[in-house]
Parts: structure tokens; C-alpha cells; sequence
């Protein structure tokens, strides 16, 4: 069964930061990244990284966040800087499987900028 397990979320004020962590077993995994909602918005990418390390990022983040992986724990990192109110959001971890593709979601984390 898989399982992905978020960490790192709360509450910081603007300028400050925040790293999430993604933990994910029970399976093997391909691209691994974080997506993020706000209330009445669309869950919208926030960055992924391939098992290469290749990286993507939200136009919103590019300069302030930055994503890493760990391939030999299944892990995910997503160091966050700079943060503003429009940061505000539960930020989910996301995975697919290597062969499959299939998706998995984690639980979400809540991070909450304050002005």
C-alpha cells in the first residue's frame, strides 16, 4: 500500500520560510513534486523533479522556492523562501508510479503566511 507522508507545514510570517518534506514508500516512484489549493482555487503545480533531478517550477515560485529528492529514500523536499500571503494554501504532495504512472496524492500540509 502506498503512503505519503508530508511534514513541515505552519505558520510563518511574511519574508520567512518554510521546507516541506514528502516521505513516500510501498511502492516505486517516478516523478515526484508538490501542488498546492486555495480556498476556491484550482490545485495548481507548485514544482516537480524527475528521477534524473530534472525540475519544474510554478512561474509564482521560480527564484524563491527550490525542490530536491532523495531517489534512495523516496523523499521530496521543498524549501520554501521569501514567502508572501498568496502563498497561503495546503500544499499536497504528489507522485506517479515508475512503470504505471498511476497518481498518488498525499494528505496536505497547511501553510500559512501571515502579512
Amino acid at each position: 500500500q502506498v503512503h505519503l507522508v508530508e511534514s513541515g507545514g505552519g505558520l510563518v510570517q511574511a519574508g520567512g520560510s518554510l521546507r516541506l518534506s514528502c516521505a513516500a514508500s510501498g511502492s516505486i516512484f517516478g516523478i515526484m513534486g508538490w501542488y498546492r489549493q486555495a480556498p476556491g482555487n484550482d490545485r495548481d503545480l507548485v514544482a516537480d523533479i524527475t528521477l534524473g533531478g530534472t525540475t519544474r517550477y510554478a512561474d509564482f515560485v521560480k527564484g524563491r522556492f527550490t525542490i530536491s529528492r532523495d531517489n534512495t529514500k523516496s523523499t521530496v523536499w521543498l524549501q520554501m523562501n521569501n514567502l508572501s500571503p498568496e502563498d497561503t494554501a495546503v500544499y499536497y504532495c504528489h507522485t506517479r508510479h515508475r512503470v504505471t504512472d498511476v497518481a498518488y496524492w498525499g494528505q496536505g500540509t497547511q501553510v500559512t503566511v501571515s502579512s
